[in-house]
Parts: structure tokens; sequence; C-alpha cells
């Protein structure tokens, strides 16, 4: 048996061959392939514009999303330079300074040199150490270990003498400076040589992962942005979690909670040394 195609229109007339043809089912089959392909293609062309539009909501979501993540961490890092700013303009503060007094020069009281008796030959004595008689010594001048000028006054001490022994005292060393104070344990840093850093790639893809949008806001269509403050300490935890700039209590409860909910970070270091760092986090809020 040969195949008929129903989309040629000739099986129609062989159909209705010696028939009445003004009859309205003859003049239905004879549209139905036109009508047929007609309707194909307006489900392709429909099929197309769906799945494009679908595209393209696809694309634009993903484009806002990470235009999104771009806006938060702009003003992240907004936030860190407005911190760094003004510590900077704290340290630029000039403090008062203290007028050192002015070292007065002691005056020196004139000495006559003294030698102490030794038995020796009279050629091997020079003139400078021979030993002087009671009445050319001066009352008035102290004895030394050397002839030097200087002021005839009792009450000013002879410079660098001893008049018993006539030997120079030995120089005082000078004190080892003290050791560098270590920084306090307990101060919080705001602005530090190393800031933290969060450990786990991206801290913002990590809260829009870790984040459950409280029921009562979202169906109050509730949104907006929470700014959260905290301490990383030493050891990379987190610690005094408070909320510095709110939107509603729902939202200011659950950003809280996922900050305190975050794995250690990197500490911030001081000098080489790890140190408390406070740390502004914004955290948004957004419904699809």
């Amino acid at each position: 048996m040969a195949k008929i195609d129903l989309y040629d229109p000739k099986w129609v007339d062989l159909v209705f061959q010696d028939k009445n043809k003004e009859y309205g089912a003859y003049q239905l089959r004879k549209g139905t392939g036109k009508r047929n392909v007609t309707a194909l293609v307006s489900l392709l062309i429909a099929a197309l514009i769906i799945g494009g539009l679908l595209v393209w909501k696809v694309r634009a979501d993903k484009l806002a999303a990470e235009r999104q993540a771009y806006m938060e961490q702009m003003e992240l890092s907004k936030l860190q330079e407005q911190a760094k700013k003004e510590r900077k303009e704290e340290q630029q503060i000039e403090k008062p300074k203290m007028e050192q007094p002015k070292k007065e020069i002691p005056q020196v009281r004139e000495t006559q040199k003294f030698t102490a008796p030794v038995i020796k030959k009279d050629e091997l004595v020079k003139d400078e150490n021979q030993l002087k008689a009671q009445d050319k010594l001066d009352e008035n001048v102290a004895v030394g270990v050397k002839d030097e000028e200087g002021v005839k006054d009792r009450n000013i001490e002879a410079a660098r003498t001893d008049v018993v022994q006539a030997v120079e005292k030995p120089k005082e060393e000078p004190a080892p400076p003290p050791p560098p104070k270590k920084e306090v344990e307990n101060k919080i840093f705001d602005v530090v040589e190393q800031p933290p850093s969060f450990a786990h790639g991206n801290v913002i893809a990590w809260l829009s992962q870790n984040i459950h949008y409280p029921p009562v806001a979202e169906e109050n269509n509730i949104q907006g942005r929470v700014v959260v403050s905290f301490v990383v300490e030493p050891d990379g935890s987190i610690s005094n979690v408070q909320v510095v700039k709110g939107v509603d209590p729902s939202l200011d409860k659950e950003a809280a909670r996922v900050v305190k909910a975050m794995p250690k970070w990197n500490p911030g270091k001081q000098n080489g040394q790890a140190v408390r760092v406070k740390y502004n986090l914004p955290v948004t809020f957004k419904l699809q």
C-alpha cells in the first residue's frame, strides 16, 4: 500500500471524488496541511521567545548579584579607608614639646699637684715631680693629681680629684636601657599595619550563603543594610559583636547571629605581632 502524505491536498480530492465538494468538510480538509504547518511554526517561534526570555532573566539576575557584591565590597573598603584616615589624623596631632632645662657647667676649683713621696735617685726625679715644701703650698688651693687653674673657693669641689688618695674616680657606666614594653594585650586597634582578613574566601559570598531571611521581615517586605562591628582576636576568633547601624530588630538580630557564626579570620598584626583589631562589616538583606 502506498504511503499517503497527509499534508498533500491530493488525498482530499481522492476522498471527495464524485461527492459534493461544496460541503464544509471538503474545505476543512483542504486547509489541514496549511494549518498544521502554521501551528508548528508558531509553536517554534513561541518556544524561541520563551527560551530567550529565560536566558535573559538568568543573566540579568547573575549581573545584579555580581553588581550587589561589588557595591558591598566597595562600601566595605570605604569604611576601612575612613577608619584609617581618622587614625592618621589622630596620630598627626602634635604633642606639646617639653623644654629640657639647660645644663649648668660647674665651676672648676683650682688645684695644685701633690706628689706622693717615693724613694728614687735624684737624677731620676723630674722637676715637676719634686716634692714641694710646706711653705710653698697655698692653703686656699685644693690638692690634686695635677696643677689646674680655677676658683679658689673651698665650697667648690675639686674637679675629678680625690684629695686623700689623689686618684681619679672611676667613670660610672650608664645604666642599660629598659627593655621595650610589649603592647597591652587588651588594647583594641582601629588601624594596624596588616589588617585582618577572612580566611575562607569572599566574606560577602559566605554571608549570603548562611543568612536566613527572617519570616516576619519577608512578609512585611523589609530589606536594607545592617552594619555590624566586631573584634578579631589574636587567634582569629570573633568577639564583641555589636550592631552599629540597624534597619529592623529582626534583621539586626539575624545579622549579629550570622557574624557570630563566622569561622576564624586571619588576625591583624602590628609590629609583627598579632593584636586585637576592630572591624566593621555591612550585612545586606534583599528580597528576590
